[in-house]
């Protein structure tokens, strides 16, 4: 199921249950309901942060390359590769994957 390299463009590959992933722009700053913008240095309560997996080690289970995952950006391990930064995540410290599409007949999303 999931794919144990990484993009083409990576030059690494993953181990055990390690999913290496990209933060979402939006992570950095925040825009509140009326426009104001929230930067990332500024202390909210307990927020998740959303990314994009660009590479899963061959022990993962349930997240594929190029899902979206839900993740505690405080428990995360960050490295740079290419001049690009990255975070570094066991499967275990994964909340949720992004369904795809939800058939209208679901009743959604539940955590």
């Amino acid at each position: 199921m999931p794919d144990s390299t990484a993009a083409s463009s990576l030059p690494l590959r993953m181990l055990h249950d390690r999913i290496l992933v990209s933060l979402d722009a939006e992570s950095s700053e925040r825009r509140s309901a009326s426009g104001i913008v929230i930067p990332a240095t500024a202390v909210m309560g307990k927020r998740l942060a959303w990314a994009d997996v660009v590479a899963v080690g061959p022990n993962v289970r349930q997240v594929a390359l190029r899902d979206r995952v839900l993740f505690d950006p405080e428990d995360r391990l960050e490295v740079e590769i290419a001049a690009k930064d990255y975070v570094l995540l066991r499967e275990r410290d994964v909340h949720a994957v992004a369904a795809p599409e939800v058939p209208e007949t679901s009743t959604g999303l539940y955590l």
